[in-house]
Parts: C-alpha cells; structure tokens; sequence
C-alpha cells in the first residue's frame, strides 16, 4: 500500500499576516495531478485537478473573473 502525500501548503509573499486581519489563501501543488487551495483562517481546502487549475489561472490572467462596479 503506497501513503498518501500531505498537502504542503504555501502563503504568497503578497499575504500579510497581522492580528486585526489574518486572511490569506494557500496554496499547494506538491501532490501530483492535485492543486489545493486552504484558507488560513477556518483551514477548508477545495482540491483541484491541475488541469482545473491551470486554466483557472489562465482565465484569471486575462480579466475573465474581473468584477466591475
């Protein structure tokens, strides 16, 4: 039987943590054919395939999920 790999999340470098707001994603991409996103301050995780990955970050380099007021 082969274990499974844990998640070995990162913080950008753009993420500040301080007291009065310690929100910020992380993100790890260690597991192959896996990406999983967490957030920082309830640590729920959403898994991705890379696949879905990519081309989210793809769609989000060219303004697709852009939001105008």
């Amino acid at each position: 039987m082969t274990a499974v790999p844990a998640f070995e999340f990162r913080t950008s470098t753009a993420c500040t943590y301080n007291n009065s707001d310690p929100r910020c994603v992380e993100v790890a991409t260690n597991v192959p054919g896996k990406v999983a996103v967490r957030n920082s301050v309830t640590g729920e995780t959403v898994e991705f395939t890379t696949v879905e990955w990519t081309d989210f970050l793809t769609s989000a380099k060219v303004g697709e999920f852009d939001v105008t007021v």
